[in-house]
């Protein structure tokens, strides 16, 4: 085995480039990639990192020799944190467990009953929209899709509680982004304002699960969503089913994340088209002539490519999972000719390889069109890779995609949405990518081709989903 250390900066003693890496963590990942190339090492703190930044390192890591990496230590104490022993935490057989219990749930055939839920929480969201509207549309697509996850995986409306939801999961984020950054995770015991932060957003979160988890519990009625789903799972060999404790933890997990990533993808979507016109007007004629008005269908979808580019592309350039940190080597690896002790933390970001220019023509520039001549099918497979990859690829990856598409066709067909002047946008690069703060676009409507098809709220009863 190779012995060859990989290249990067010395940094200082004890913390090596840990500030700088703090200071502006896009920027770092970025310049160690264009400075030392396609395999970096650096230290943060006491972390050893190797950061890679080529599609066939990042295959050896999350496939070729997955077996050979794990979720890492820190990784898994922060999510644990406020997750427990979910998805996103679990490791080895238990989490090769768990996610066949769970997949089922998102299954293509679910997936395509859950559209109308989608569609209908989007026309309730809009009809309470007016020319002139000034809002805050992170805030706005944070709650809808915290609102569409609950109604498609629970069958829970959590309309009374969304404000608090979106506050603690903002929270949840920025202590772990802060974890990230001192390299550990204090005692629960200790009495700091991180710990009591942190308990009072979980706490904050678990008063609106459990109580949907108990009374399914209660009922025994098979709604045939995820919650039935974790609430009737059997092991194979013991025939014990999950304690309500590891119900929570999977729920948690699910509804976390299932509504915190494409809340980012779709406001920097709409970031993106308004700075776009030419982009904003293809999308609109898109929209114009498949749907005349109507509100937006799965069957829709396959006749609607420009609005897929314009979601991909904005997933290119702000990917929600800006990196994946959280892979750990459990034996000495060589990767790429270059030795990985055991222990090392691996970096791979998607944002990284999203803005690389061996991959992608003006990789900084909006260009949806790039997407239409089959250049997903001839890119490295790790060159673009919003969902991660691998046995850890995010659950809900098709989901995802088809209620952001869903979501914008809604919304783009009937209203414009421009940035409001004097704006700093900024990045916050957390666990996931947000804006630092609000951001506030005002909403204009459009004149539409037809009057007949208006979108507009309707029943949001609970939907009977199928196999």
């Amino acid at each position: 085995m190779s012995k060859r250390i990989p290249p990067g900066p010395k940094g200082a003693p004890l913390v090596g480039d840990l500030f700088a890496f703090m200071r502006d963590k896009l920027s770092y990942v970025q310049n160690a990639a264009k400075t030392y190339g396609d395999i970096v090492r650096y230290r943060l703190g006491p972390l050893t990192v190797y950061q890679l930044n080529r599609p066939d390192y990042i295959h050896e890591v999350l496939v070729g020799q997955g077996e050979k990496f794990q979720k890492a230590k820190l990784d898994g104490q922060i999510f644990q944190q406020f997750l427990g022993n979910g998805l996103l935490s679990a490791n080895g057989d238990f989490h090769r467990q768990q996610r066949k219990l769970v997949q089922p749930a998102f299954h293509s055939k679910r997936i395509e009953n859950y559209g109308q839920v989608m569609v209908d929480y989007t026309a309730q969201m809009v009809d309470g929209w007016r020319d002139g509207l000034m809002l805050d549309i992170h805030e706005a697509m944070t709650k809808l899709t915290l609102f569409i996850v609950s109604k498609t995986l629970y069958d829970a409306d959590v309309s009374a509680s969304a404000d608090g939801i979106g506050e603690a999961v903002h929270t949840l984020n920025a202590i772990g982004g802060d974890q990230y950054n001192q390299g550990f995770v204090f005692p629960k015991w200790l009495p700091i304002s991180q710990n009591r932060r942190m308990a009072q957003s979980v706490a904050t979160v678990d008063s609106v699960i459990m109580p949907i988890i108990e009374g399914r519990r209660k009922s025994g009625e098979d709604k045939g969503d995820l919650l039935s789903m974790l609430l009737m799972a059997q092991d194979e060999e013991t025939g014990i089913g999950m304690s309500d404790r590891q119900v929570r933890d999977e729920a948690v997990s699910l509804f976390l994340a299932g509504h915190e990533t494409t809340s980012n993808a779709l406001t920097w979507t709409w970031y993106l088209l308004a700075q776009h016109p030419e982009v904003e007007a293809k999308l609109h004629a898109e929209l114009d002539t498949v749907l005349a008005g109507r509100a937006p269908t799965m069957r829709d979808l396959g006749n609607l490519p420009y609005t897929d580019m314009v979601i991909k592309e904005a997933m290119r350039l702000y990917p929600p999972a800006w990196i994946l940190n959280g892979r750990e080597a459990l034996e000495d690896v060589e990767i790429g000719g270059y030795f990985v002790p055991k222990g090392t933390t691996m970096f791979m970001s998607p944002y990284v390889m999203h803005h690389d220019p061996r991959y992608f023509d003006e990789a900084d520039a909006f260009k949806p069109e790039r997407w239409a001549d089959g250049l997903e099918k001839r890119l490295p497979r790790y060159a673009y890779f919003p969902f991660g990859g691998g046995p850890r690829v995010c659950i809900g990856n098709s989901f995802a995609m088809m209620e952001a598409r869903l979501v914008l066709a809604a919304v783009a067909q009937h209203y414009q949405l421009s940035l409001v002047p004097g704006q700093n946008v900024q990045l916050d690069p957390l666990i996931t990518l947000r804006p630092k703060g609000a951001m506030m676009m005002k909403v204009t409507s459009r004149q539409l081709p037809v009057t007949s098809g208006q979108l507009s709220a309707v029943s949001l009863e609970p939907l009977a989903v199928g196999d």
